[in-house]
C-alpha cells in the first residue's frame, strides 16, 4: 500500500493519476477533503480509503505493516499567509510526525520541500546538504518548508529510503482550485479567454526588462514522473532540486500561450503588487546535476510543448488529468 498526502490537491491527484497508469491501485488518501472544487481533482481515479490528514499519524501507526512507501505531498502553500503558526502546525510538526512515524517503522518516504527554501538565490539553487542552513526564504512558507529541510538532515532516525524534492514553478491540470496561487499559465490563459490580451508584471529592477523575469518552469507530468521514478530506483537519500535546469522569461510563457490558444498575442505589464514586490523572485533556475547522476533518464516537457499540452489537453476543456 502506497500513502499519499495532498491527494486532492494540484501535485496530489496528478501524482494519483500517475500511480494508477503505473497500475497501482492500492492507495491511501489524506487530505481534508473539505473543497469540492478540490474532491473534484478525484474524480475517475482509484484508490482503496480516503482519511483526513488529522487521522493519518494513528492510521500509520496501526497499519504501518502494511505501507509500501509514503508519498507526503500535502502542504499549506500560500506564499501571501503570514501566519507562522499556521506553516508550523500543517508544514513543519506535521511533517515531523510523518517523517518520524516512517522512520520507526522503516517505512521509505519521498516529500514535498520547495525552490520557496532558496529566496533570492544568493547561495545559487544547489541541492547541496551543506546549503539548508544557511538560506534566507522571503515569506513563512518558504521558511516552513527550509526548516523541515534542515530539521531532517540533522535526523539520526531516519527512513530507509528518504528525498526531499524542491518543487520549482510547477504547473499543469488540477490546479483549477488554486486561486491566486495557480501558475501564471492557468491565469494567463483565463485572461485570455476574457479579454483576448495579458498583463504581466512589469519589472521593478533596472537588470530585468519587463517581462524577462525568468523562472524555472517544469510541467507536473514530469513532477510525478521523478517521484514515481525516485520510489521505484531509491537512489542516495537527501534533498533532491525537481525543475528542468532552465529558466524561461515569463513573456516567453505569455507567448507560448497565446500561440497554444490560437490568438495574437496582446501583452502588456502593470506594477507587482506591493505586498509580494520586495520578496519577488527574479530568476530561478534548478541545479538538476543531482538528480540526472543518480540516473534519473526521462527528458522533460519544453515550455512549449508543455504548455501546449497543458492549454489544448486541459484548460480549453476545464479538464482534469
Amino acid at each position: 500500500m502506497i500513502i499519499l498526502t495532498g491527494a486532492a490537491g494540484f501535485i496530489g491527484s496528478c501524482m494519483l493519476r500517475k500511480l494508477n497508469d503505473e497500475g497501482r491501485r492500492n492507495i491511501l488518501l489524506a487530505d481534508d477533503f473539505s473543497r469540492d472544487d478540490k474532491n473534484r481533482n478525484l474524480h475517475g481515479k482509484s484508490y482503496i480509503a480516503a482519511v483526513h490528514r488529522d487521522q493519518l499519524p494513528a492510521w500509520i501507526e496501526r497499519a504501518h505493516r502494511d505501507i509500501e512507501a509514503v508519498f507526503h505531498l500535502g502542504a499549506r502553500t500560500d506564499t501571501t499567509e503570514q501566519d507562522v503558526a499556521l506553516f508550523d502546525r500543517l508544514n513543519l510538526n506535521y511533517s515531523k510526525s510523518i517523517w518520524s512515524l516512517c522512520a520507526q517503522h522503516g517505512i521509505p518516504l519521498i516529500y514535498a520541500s520547495s525552490a520557496a527554501t532558496y529566496g533570492l538565490g544568493e547561495l545559487g539553487y544547489r541541492d547541496d546538504h551543506e546549503l539548508p542552513a544557511q538560506l534566507q526564504p522571503l515569506n513563512p512558507y518558504g521558511r516552513s518548508k527550509n526548516d523541515f529541510d534542515v530539521w531532517a538532515l540533522q535526523q539520526a532516525a531516519a527512513p530507509p529510503f528518504w528525498a526531499g524534492l524542491k518543487f520549482f514553478n510547477v504547473y499543469g491540470p488540477n490546479e483549477y482550485h488554486k486561486g491566486r496561487m495557480a501558475s501564471v499559465i492557468f491565469h494567463t490563459a483565463r485572461q485570455i479567454k476574457a479579454t483576448g490580451a495579458m498583463k504581466l508584471f512589469r519589472s521593478h529592477r533596472p537588470d530585468f526588462a519587463d517581462g524577462m523575469q525568468s523562472r524555472d518552469f517544469i510541467y507536473v507530468k514530469d513532477v510525478v514522473n521523478i517521484c514515481y521514478w525516485l520510489l521505484e530506483h531509491r537512489p542516495a537519500n537527501g534533498l533532491y532540486n525537481v525543475g528542468t535546469g532552465q529558466a524561461r522569461p515569463f513573456l516567453h510563457l505569455a507567448e507560448n500561450t497565446f500561440r497554444a490558444m490560437e490568438v495574437e498575442p496582446k501583452i502588456s505589464f502593470i506594477d507587482t503588487p506591493e505586498d509580494i514586490r520586495d520578496t519577488y523572485q527574479y530568476f530561478t533556475e534548478a541545479d538538476m546535476g543531482k538528480l540526472l547522476a543518480a540516473g534519473y533518464p526521462l527528458p522533460f516537457y519544453t515550455l512549449e510543448s508543455g504548455i501546449e499540452d497543458y492549454v489544448q489537453g486541459y484548460l480549453g476543456k476545464e479538464d482534469i488529468w
